[in-house]
């Protein structure tokens, strides 16, 4: 059990929260909260009476989905299909919480259901702190050269390894984990790019730049820290091209989706040392395959799929799932709305 003065990552709630329009808004009514799959039946069940407990603090009505179910919390990230199937089977449904940040695995029953009156919410920002956190570990691993300290099975005394203090970053994204990063880096003096899909500055960076620029900024990056959603536009957003414009001593960071990095230019560049090193929380495939050439390579750094855990998020996610039906219920201000057009 965990201690209540056990340090906890804080929710991070989005500024630009708009009430929808009174015509869009769903017709309140009972909430089914459905799709646990964590596999262990004491975490489901400890999550379950969170997010259970979270629908009723906030006034909802919790019950088993049937014709009268009008909210929706859906909890697998791996059951899409069967999502589809429930919407079709109740089109009633006004209101959708799905639980992770990104939702390219819903993409396509986002458009297949991209109807009026149905709002998607993700957990967009929720999780920015543990996955901010994670991103700095692994960019101080990959500078410190622990990657290599942590294969090694003899004493090297040859110096290795550059301080972050001063150092240029690039984070691509501009959602929550890019600015809780940008607060963590505060201390090191770190001099922080963010690219964006869009030219609107980010105030907590020194400067900001659109994805078009993208080549034009990566020359002067020490890291690159990939923090973008996946689409259909950002698919192998770093490439050859982007890796081959990186400095040598440049290192790349990608907590977000595997599908951001072209695994095959990664792995070249890292084999003929075009970047110094790269650390991956996520994959393309994912999981990696045993024995694919990422595993072997020592300049690699991989944690899979590990920037948060169930522990981490649960509590955040049932902030958001507070939130969420709050709006539902009153004035539809929504966190983490989803736009099914763009797929994020």
């Amino acid at each position: 059990m965990t201690p209540s003065n056990a340090p906890r990552h804080r929710a991070v709630v989005p500024t630009d929260i708009t009430p929808l329009p009174a015509g869009q808004r769903p017709t309140p009514g009972p909430i089914a909260v459905l799709a646990n799959s964590s596999g262990d039946a004491a975490e489901e069940s400890s999550a379950a009476a969170l997010f259970a407990d979270a629908v009723t603090d906030a006034g909802g009505t919790l019950a088993p989905l049937s014709n009268d179910t009008r909210g929706l919390v859906w909890l697998s990230y791996s059951r899409s299909d069967e999502l589809g199937e429930i919407l079709a089977a109740h089109p009633q449904i006004g209101w959708v919480q799905l639980p992770w940040a990104g939702v390219d695995a819903f993409s396509g029953i986002l458009a297949a259901r991209d109807r009026p009156g149905l709002i998607w919410t993700s957990a967009k920002g929720a999780y920015a702190q543990p996955v901010a956190e994670h991103a700095l570990a692994l960019s101080l691993a990959l500078l410190r050269v622990l990657h290599t300290r942590a294969r090694a099975t003899t004493w090297n005394s040859v110096p290795a390894g550059r301080s972050f203090y001063g150092r240029n970053v690039v984070i691509i994204g501009a959602g929550g984990i890019a600015l809780e990063l940008i607060n963590l880096l505060a201390p090191f003096g770190a001099h922080v790019t963010v690219v964006r899909r869009s030219d609107a500055p980010v105030p907590t960076a020194e400067r900001t730049v659109t994805t078009r620029d993208l080549l034009q900024v990566l020359p002067d990056a020490d890291v690159v820290v990939v923090a973008a959603a996946l689409t259909g536009d950002t698919r192998h957003l770093i490439g050859t091209a982007e890796l081959a414009a990186m400095k040598r001593e440049a290192v790349l960071v990608n907590v977000a989706r595997g599908g951001l990095v072209d695994t095959a230019a990664l792995v070249q560049a890292l084999a003929t040392s075009t970047i110094a090193g790269a650390a991956l929380d996520v994959t393309d495939p994912e999981p990696l395959p045993d024995g694919h050439p990422l595993w072997n390579e020592p300049r690699c750094l991989i944690t899979p799929h590990m920037a948060d855990t169930p522990e981490m998020t649960s509590p955040l996610l049932a902030e958001r799932i507070r939130l969420n039906v709050r709006a539902f219920l009153e004035d539809s201000r929504f966190v983490g709305v989803v736009d099914p057009a763009r797929g994020y």
